[in-house]
């Protein structure tokens, strides 16, 4: 099905499975098929463990299930010469850019952040539910350095991390009361500021140093 290049990685995203996920509607608008013709393909994608599938309430979000299949579809695009646009969402640029998701960190700047918590090995996925996080032991030293109390975080009475849909990414930032730690420690330490009247937020110019020294983010 065309519609599936559209679950293709954008080009310059870091490596693995980065793609933005789409609800079945977007694709069967994306491909210019039938509502009821984009489900069939799907379904057929999912049996063959091509797509996953991410409940976010009543909507379900399709995305490319891992790597090699991302590999697979970039090297079948080289083959017919053809190229996906990008997704480009219509987003207030200082929303999408940073916001907070409930009580923890959303936007591109989250995204990214937990890109590169997952790619230094602070997070570790808990199986057998792919969604959701623990620490490893490099993590919960390098958060104790920063003065996060992993002990006190760990004692709340609620998830303790996983991999928040971000609804102007399609991306996952991270959740649960790790989420909402890193954002805590990033407004105390004055990384970010909070917009007064929305739910944006500006990365200072500390933030930036501090971002780009200790985690290798360029915001």
């Amino acid at each position: 099905m065309s519609a599936s290049r559209e679950l293709q990685p954008q080009s310059g995203s870091l490596p693995g499975p980065r793609c933005h996920a789409r609800t079945s509607t977007e694709l069967a608008i994306v491909a210019g098929v039938s509502p009821s013709t984009a489900s069939v393909h799907l379904a057929r994608l999912k049996q063959q463990r091509l797509v996953k599938v991410l409940a976010a309430g009543k909507l379900r979000y399709y995305s490319i299930e891992n790597s090699q299949v991302a590999a697979a579809l970039e090297a079948l695009t080289v083959v017919v010469g053809g190229t996906s646009a990008g997704f480009v969402p219509n987003i207030p640029q200082r929303l999408r850019a940073a916001r907070t998701c409930y009580d923890h960190l959303a936007g591109v700047l989250g995204v990214a952040l937990h890109d590169r918590l997952r790619e230094i090995g602070w997070l570790s996925i808990v199986p057998p539910n792919g969604g959701a996080y623990d620490l490893t032991e490099e993590g919960g030293r390098a958060l104790d350095g920063l003065g996060v109390d992993i002990d006190a975080v760990r004692r709340l009475r609620r998830r303790f991390a996983y991999g928040c849909l971000d609804w102007s990414e399609r991306r996952p930032h991270v959740g649960g009361a790790v989420g909402a730690a890193l954002l805590r420690i990033t407004v105390k330490k004055k990384w970010v500021v909070r917009d007064l009247d929305s739910r944006a937020l500006r990365v200072t110019s500390v933030g930036q140093r501090e971002l780009r020294a200790r985690f290798g983010l360029h915001i």
